[in-house]
Formats: C-alpha cells, structure tokens, sequence
C-alpha cells in the first residue's frame, strides 16, 4: 500500500496483516507490517459522513441533529403503541434518506414532511399530533381538514 508512512522509517509502503472491526462495526482496525523496517502499526479506517446541514424556517442553517429529530417524534408518540425500536428506525430511515441523497443542504420543512410520512405509518394519533404541531394548526377546522385527508387515504388504500 503506498499512502501511508511506517511511523519508524517513514516508508510509504506497508503490508496488512490483519484487520478487524471495533467500535460496533464503526472503525476497522488494521496491524500493518513495514515492508523496509518491518516494524508494525496500527491503522484505523472510519468512514467519513459528510454532516447534512438544515435550513430552517429563518434561514438560519444548523447541523442536523438526530436526537432533535427523534425527540419531536417521541412527543408525538407520548401514551401511544409505538415501541422505541419502531420510532428509532424511522428515524434511522430518515437519516439515511437525507445522507444518500445529493444535497447537503435540506430544508426544515423536508424533514418535517419525512418525519410525517414515517409517522402516519406508525401511529395515526402520532402523526396527527405531529402535523399539529409541525404545520400550526390555526383552528379546529384545519385540525378536521387533515383528519378527513387521513380518512380519504385510508379509504383509498382498502
């Protein structure tokens, strides 16, 4: 492998002479052999995540936070069937979606119609709480506007 310096000699190239996962399949691990020296070093190979940065409603950009995304889900889901493992892996989808996709930069609003669509598969309840709180419900007729699309949806599926 060239790239690389042997930490002793400084040549360029190194054999490996085993790799292993640590960090719960995070990082590899690699014992490598100096093909000069033959002394032997340690390598770590992680893979580089290029963070997706959210543009909020003012413009303003921060990085995108997981936690806060799974934690506004959480609060929609409060009292209701959804199990942590359910919510933990729509949100485990969502990250994914806005990482595969081209853009490194993604509106608030996007991540908010991501997490509504994973949440209307989840739990209706949730969902609504959700869009109530994510779209600003002004009055009880929008809130009877959005239950009646649900209704239409369901409809339309069976």
């Amino acid at each position: 492998m060239i790239g690389l310096r042997c930490p002793f000699c400084g040549c360029e190239e190194s054999k490996v002479i085993d790799s292993r996962p640590t960090d719960e399949g995070e990082r590899i691990r690699r014992r490598r052999e100096c093909v000069r020296c033959a002394k032997r070093f340690t390598t770590y190979e992680v893979i580089e995540t290029v963070p997706v940065v959210v543009v909020k409603k003012d413009k303003s950009r921060e990085v995108f936070d997981r936690d806060k995304l799974y934690n506004g889900m959480l609060r929609a889901c409060e009292k209701r069937p959804v199990s942590a493992a359910a919510l933990s892996a729509a949100v485990d989808d969502i990250e994914a979606s806005l990482q595969n996709s081209l853009d490194r930069e993604v509106t608030s609003t996007r991540i908010g119609e991501l997490a509504m669509e994973k949440l209307r598969e989840i739990d209706e309840v949730a969902y609504v709480r959700f869009a109530s709180v994510y779209r600003q419900f002004k009055d009880i007729d929008t809130f009877r506007e959005e239950l009646m699309k649900l209704k239409q949806e369901k409809k339309a599926e069976h």
